[in-house]
C-alpha cells in the first residue's frame, strides 16, 4: 500500500475538521470537528509507523495517547456545553461571548470593559420566595 492513500484522507479528513471548526456555530458540532482533526492526526501516526517500519510502534503508541486525550476533552468539552445549555437555553458559540455570570459586576460588555447588567425580575422573585 502507497503512503498517498492514509496521507490523503488524512488531509481531507483535517480539512473537514477545519472547515467544521470555522463555520459552525453549534459547540458540539465544533467538538466533533476537533474529532476529526484528531482523527486525521491519528491517521498520519499510524500510516507513517507501518511506512516507516518501526520496531518499537511509536506513531501507534503515541495514537493510544492521543485517543486517550481525546476522550477526556470530549468528556470535559460535553460536561462545559452541557452546562452552558441548561444556563444560558443555547450552545451557538457566537451568542456566548462570556461564561461569566451576565448580572456580574465585573462582567465583560459589548465593548469589553465592565458594564452593570441588571438581573431578570424572575431571580428576584426566587429569591423573595425563598426568604
Amino acid at each position: 500500500m502507497h503512503l498517498a492513500y492514509p496521507a490523503v484522507l488524512a488531509a481531507l479528513l483535517f480539512c473537514v475538521g477545519v472547515y467544521g471548526v470555522l463555520a459552525r456555530r453549534n459547540a458540539i458540532l465544533v467538538l466533533m470537528s476537533v474529532e476529526l482533526m484528531l482523527n486525521a492526526v491519528n491517521l498520519n501516526l499510524v500510516a507513517f509507523d507501518i511506512w516507516l517500519r518501526d520496531s518499537l510502534h511509536a506513531g501507534q503508541a503515541l495514537t493510544l495517547f492521543t485517543i486517550t486525550i481525546a476522550a477526556a476533552e470530549i468528556g470535559l468539552g460535553l460536561a462545559i456545553v452541557l452546562l452552558v445549555y441548561r444556563n444560558r437555553g443555547s450552545s451557538d458559540i457566537d451568542r456566548l461571548t462570556a461564561l461569566a455570570d451576565p448580572g456580574h459586576p465585573e462582567a465583560p460588555g459589548p465593548a469589553g470593559g465592565a458594564t452593570r447588567v441588571p438581573r431578570p425580575a424572575a431571580d428576584d422573585e426566587k429569591t423573595e420566595a425563598t426568604a
